[in-house]
């Protein structure tokens, strides 16, 4: 059997010896092209390229792409697990030329890999073109030998391939297999092509043209290839199965599923669980590994939905506990040798799953529940109304798409009109609407200066001044060559000591200064490794090809650089007293303060926040040297280096080191503190200064946030701190570090006093003292023992106790007291429990109530308590009682 590694490696090693460079694949996060909400197919990482703004030093690649369709244009969630081929994780093998070779060489590499490296029969090959393509289809006949009864044409645009609304375009030409005439279907084109007989394995992209918004094409500098093979549809076929989830890699983790839950996993009605689960573990798994975590927007959000999918279909084949995390170490078994990002990410993964899984499921079975009343009600296979799945939605956080799944199985559907209208404001959020978080749009100019020049060279590990040539003036997207006093502008140099926002740090502000002129550096931030110094002129003007000098604030920048190394130690402390779990999750590193997200379940403790706080403070005060090295990822990996999961390094990585771990999880001597980081930091731990911990807070599900202070604002924090204690002191008159035990004391003192004081008010309320009016004994009224009391000096919570009293004195009885707490009044009444099938307590409330100025009151017929806004009238309040009473029967 050819296993789905095999397949990924020969499709490799073919291309590498084609003169193809094996790229690695990118993160599911797209970094270079705001209108994708995932990478979706394997050319995303290469767009560029294709649209001729941006070069490499390749111009043929190979690469195996993961990819997630589950939002937007390109959505397979709702067929997954239902179908032999759909999936919302898949993996796209693929050949890339980037002005390099055209048609004439990319059907023959395809034709020589299919047949001859993977032996695919050909005979049982068919191919489609656009059917304007007489040149592939000439290819086809002359290299492949295919009669012209298995070329199709076709002339829609499932021949006409476009990775969006916009970006590279052009014709295509599919291969197709044909499983054999004992599977229905028909060869594409035709009424049948919906069948499951003739596949289609591998699309072959001419890439000519690039699509505009306005719906106009222009053709490409350089005629490119992309072609997309599916590696699960392969290796179905080459197992002799039409099934993608019947082939070894999924099979694997099926197989784990119906393991854990002791289910088949082919049993009648319980496969579709296991496929969904398997599915949907790949697609969570590897979007946590690329840095995308569980929210109600965005990214986040989508990743939401597939989550709580997976885990509904999980509760179905009655697992009662967690699943999700548990299958993760055979995914890492089957995957992590390809995508090590899915080994390094795996504590961060089984957190994370295990996390949302215990959340929803604390949920599902109360929304369930309420799905079938709704449906209990409605006519038989009536759709849903939309109200009821908003509600679904509003109060148990159901996606739509989770209860149309629910409803699947049952033959029904959703009125997903009125779910729309429901819906209203919150219509974006469940859609998930993108507006994209990646380069701007108009990157074509910056990638044209970094072609012209080359990247910015950064000097500002080393010095926060230096000299340097101005390469380019922007000015509202467009180049000029000159800005004068009171532009706002973007300015490139050769070199810069200005840091660029990255990383969670801050970009640098300073000055720039020319002959003629001098501007106010306001931000700075970085694109197509240009560093772009945002700008004011403030005097004269500023030119092109002029030399400047240029100037960080050194105030500023040394505020960074503390509260930056103070992370990494932060870091550090947070894994070692919570676990290897915790991970960065975003940070921000500005001249004020930190801010540091990190991946854990739960708020942290008094002491645990102590004791991180005292463990940064121990390795300032070690002041050793800040050490930074350049080296490879492997081997900074190999050091124990922490990475972001989900940011791409390239073949160098910096390397920042910290810290004697001289106890602890660490040997006497090891490093403490290793990251992958390309900020600016302090030369020893000891100019950070100090640290202080303000706040602890939840960010979002699974994710914690702490805000710190380091250096002079630590110490203003502390001394803030110990003066509003000195202020303490003295109102108290203790001496120092005296307030804790004496406002103990006064606490004490307080809770005696009040128990005291409300002992004292029952007794006088009972014994009719001063301010009751006199002692009141009950009366007899229709046969029942009635006591009604006006009482002053307690409050409505002592009521209860009294009338327990009151009913514990006259043995069989009703009691109504109002008591008059600062001109409102409030209510009880008792019954005793002899005479509650006579009188309810609730009554006389309610009829007191209404005469007070109130409404409603309520409880038990033998208690009950409610109040006014008009203490004045309680005479009434207690006659109202009492006729309620004189009509008992």
């Amino acid at each position: 059997m050819t296993s789905v590694k095999d397949i990924r490696s020969t499709f490799l090693n073919y291309y590498q010896g084609q003169g193809h460079r094996i790229v690695d694949s990118s993160p599911l996060v797209p970094r270079n092209d705001p209108t994708l909400m995932f990478a979706n197919s394997g050319m995303v990482q290469f767009k560029n390229l294709f649209t001729g703004v941006e070069h490499r030093d390749y111009t043929r690649a190979t690469t195996a792409q993961k990819c997630v369709r589950a939002g937007g244009k390109h959505n397979d969630l709702d067929n997954v697990g239902y179908t032999a081929r759909h999936h919302t994780f898949f993996e796209m093998m693929g050949n890339f030329s980037f002005g390099d070779y055209f048609k004439e060489q990319a059907i023959p590499y395809a034709w020589e890999l299919i047949t001859k490296e993977l032996d695919i029969p050909k005979e049982k090959l068919l191919v489609t073109v656009y059917h304007t393509d007489d040149e592939a289809a000439d290819l086809w006949k002359k290299v492949a030998g295919l009669s012209d009864d298995r070329i199709i044409r076709i002339a829609t645009d499932d021949n006409f391939w476009m990775m969006g609304p916009t970006g590279p375009c052009g014709p295509c030409s599919e291969i197709f297999y044909d499983h054999g005439d004992h599977i229905w279907g028909g060869p594409p084109g035709s009424p049948e092509e919906d069948g499951d007989r003739f596949v289609e394995i591998w699309n072959l992209v001419f890439m000519q043209y690039e699509q505009f918004e306005d719906g106009t094409r222009r053709e490409l500098a350089a005629q490119s290839i992309d072609t997309g093979m599916g590696i699960e549809r392969v290796a179905a076929l080459l197992q002799g199965t039409n099934d993608n989830y019947a082939t070894d890699l999924m099979r694997a983790l099926i197989e784990a599923s119906a393991h854990l839950t002791s289910v088949d996993p082919d049993a009648e009605g319980k496969s579709v669980h296991h496929r969904v689960i398997a599915d949907h573990l790949r697609s969570t798994s590897f979007l946590i590994a690329d840095g995308v975590m569980p929210s109600n927007e965005g990214r986040g959000y989508v990743l939401r939905r597939i989550m709580r999918r997976a885990m509904r279909h999980a509760h179905q084949l009655g697992a009662q506990d967690p699943l999700m995390y548990r299958l993760v170490p055979e995914l890492v078994r089957q995957m992590g040798a390809a995508y090590p990002e899915l080994g390094r990410a795996q504590p961060l993964i089984e957190e994370t799953l295990k996390l949302e899984e215990t959340r929803f499921r604390q949920t599902l079975d109360r929304g369930l529940k309420l799905l079938d009343d709704e449906l209990s009600a409605l006519p038989e296979g009536a759709d849903l109304p939309g109200a009821s799945a908003f509600k679904l939605y509003d109060t148990y956080g159901f996606p739509l798409d989770l209860t149309q799944d629910a409803l699947r199985e049952k033959g029904r559907a959703v009125d997903t009109e009125g779910f729309d209208t429901a819906m209203a404001e919150q219509k974006a959020k469940a859609r998930a609407a993108w507006s994209g978080t990646g380069e701007t749009t108009d990157a074509a100019i910056w990638f044209d200066l970094a072609e012209t020049h080359g990247a910015t060279e950064f000097l500002g590990y080393d010095t926060e001044q230096a000299e340097g040539q101005i390469l380019a003036i922007v000015r509202e997207g467009a180049a000029q060559p000159v800005a004068k006093a009171g532009d706002s502008v973007q300015i490139v140099v050769n070199q810069t000591p200005f840091y660029a926002e990255s990383g969670g740090q801050v970009g640098d502000t300073g000055t720039l200064r020319t002959e003629t002129g001098r501007a106010t550096i306001i931000d700075t931030r970085k694109t197509a490794g240009l560093f772009i110094h945002f700008a004011e002129v403030t005097e004269g003007e500023i030119a092109v090809n002029s030399g400047a000098e240029l100037v960080v604030d050194n105030s500023r920048r040394g505020m960074i650089r503390a509260n930056h190394s103070a992370t990494h130690l932060l870091h550090e402390a947070l894994r070692r007293a919570l676990g290897d779990h915790v991970a960065q999750r975003g940070s921000l590193n500005a001249p004020d303060r930190l801010r540091f997200d990190f991946s854990h379940a739960k708020a942290l403790s008094a002491d645990e926040i102590a004791a991180i706080e005292a463990e940064v403070n121990q390795f300032i005060r070690q002041n050793t040297p800040v050490d930074t090295r350049i080296m490879t990822p492997d081997d900074a990996r190999g050091l124990g280096a922490q990475a972001l999961f989900g940011e791409k390094y390239g073949d160098e990585v910096r390397v920042v080191s910290m810290g004697r771990a001289d106890s602890g999880k660490g040997a006497a001597g090891d490093t403490y503190s290793i990251e992958l980081c390309g900020g600016t930091h302090v030369r020893n731990t000891g100019d950070i200064g100090a640290f202080v911990l303000t706040s602890e807070t939840a960010s979002s599900a699974g994710v914690r946030r702490i805000e710190a202070l380091t250096g002079d604002a630590a110490l203003r924090e502390l001394r803030n701190r110990d003066h509003a204690l000195s202020e303490i002191e003295g109102l108290l008159k203790v001496a120092q570090n005296g307030a804790p035990e004496r406002v103990r004391a006064l606490l004490d003192e307080r809770k005696a006093l009040l128990a005291e004081v409300a002992t004292l008010r029952r007794e006088l309320a009972m014994g009719g003292g001063a301010g009751q009016g006199g002692s009141v004994e009950a009366e007899t009224v229709n046969g029942v023992a009635f006591l009604a009391q006006v009482v002053s000096g307690v409050s409505g919570k002592d009521l209860p106790a009294l009338i327990d009293a009151h009913k514990d004195k006259i043995g069989s009885g009703a009691v109504l007291l109002v008591a008059d707490t600062g001109g409102k009044a409030a209510v009880a009444a008792g019954v005793t429990s002899d005479l509650t099938g006579r009188v309810s307590a609730v009554d006389l409330v309610r009829a007191a109530v209404a005469e007070l100025g109130g409404k409603g009151g309520g409880g038990r017929p033998d208690m009950a308590q409610g109040g006014g806004a008009d203490a004045s009238k309680a005479d009434a309040a207690l006659a109202a009682a009492r006729r309620v009473v004189e009509g008992a029967n």
